[in-house]
């Protein structure tokens, strides 16, 4: 089985495709200084850094089953997608994100709607398959949901540039007429809708969960990557398109759901990943929550 969370009405499965020491600190948190590490080693180092020192990070996907939908939230790196930068993920062939999706009681054909936070590659790989040499939907029956400002910031890049993640994992769903292009608060029924949170890409929304005005869940997405920017918000990635708006996002969520229920499911935080925001000195924690 998959690690499962429980939220109000909402059943949540964490597939895992990978985890892994990714990049070092200073050079990911372009801001971060040996002295800030220091000061945050002792409860940081054990979980949040590899032998080598680099910053432990998971890559995943959240499926989220509400009474009305079964909701797929940023679909991970894929099979048989290029990459000039991550070896370990080019052309990758392995099949742990089937195998997690099986394990949670899944197929393909159960997903109601793809939602991706924005268009990085390690958040849309699986939104397509390789089928006889063609890019095809991974999930046939799915709506897929792009943020539209996101969507014309990949759109006008790929224009100037080839972006191997737009043209492999995001045009083969709106030329096969899966796409929606949608606001960035849009909502699907009662239990889902989007949240702008710009700053790490243009157009980057987090994934809201629960009945009406209720929030029992969030999927941010990389509004955050490490639970070291927890503690200091104001740490953005060199990956972070408006490193100064998305630490001003970042802290904004923060605070807005310190000290609820609500349950955060981070997308790049190492295992177990999901928690509860609570205060730490000038900034929060992330406190997890038991695994079913």
């Amino acid at each position: 089985m998959t690690p499962i969370f429980r939220a109000g009405d909402l059943t949540i499965h964490r597939i895992v495709e990978m985890e892994f020491g990714f990049l070092d600190p200073f050079d990911m948190l372009p801001d971060l200084t040996p002295e800030m590490l220091d000061a945050h080693r002792d409860w940081f180092a054990p979980t949040g850094l590899d032998a080598e020192g680099r910053l432990l990070m998971a890559f995943q996907t959240y499926i989220v089953r509400t009474p009305d939908h079964v909701v797929l939230v940023d679909s991970c790196i894929g099979n048989d997608k290029r990459s000039a930068t991550r070896p370990n993920w080019h052309m990758k062939s392995d099949n742990r994100f089937m195998a997690g999706l099986k394990a949670a009681g899944l197929t393909v054909d159960d997903i109601d709607f793809v939602v991706c936070t924005h268009l990085h590659s390690d958040h849309v790989g699986w939104n397509t398959r390789l089928e006889n040499g063609r890019w095809v939907p991974t999930f046939p029956k799915a709506r897929y949901l792009f943020g539209a400002t996101e969507y014309e910031h990949w759109q006008a890049l790929n224009a100037q540039t080839p972006v191997f993640p737009f043209q492999d994992s995001v045009l083969p769903v709106v030329e096969a007429g899966r796409a929606e292009l949608v606001a960035g608060d849009h909502a699907i029924g009662d239990h889902v809708r989007l949240m702008p949170t710009p700053g790490h890409t243009p157009g980057h929304v987090s994934v809201l969960f629960g009945r009406g005005e209720t929030v029992d869940a969030i999927a941010p997405g990389d509004l955050i990557h490490s639970p070291l920017q927890a503690r200091l918000p104001e740490l953005s990635t060199k990956f972070d398109t408006d490193r100064a708006e998305a630490a001003r996002t970042r802290r904004s969520v923060l605070e807005r759901f310190c000290d609820t229920p609500t349950l955060c499911c981070m997308a790049h935080f190492p295992s177990p990943s999901v928690g509860r925001i609570k205060p730490f000195g000038d900034g929060f924690a992330c406190a997890p929550v038991a695994v079913e």
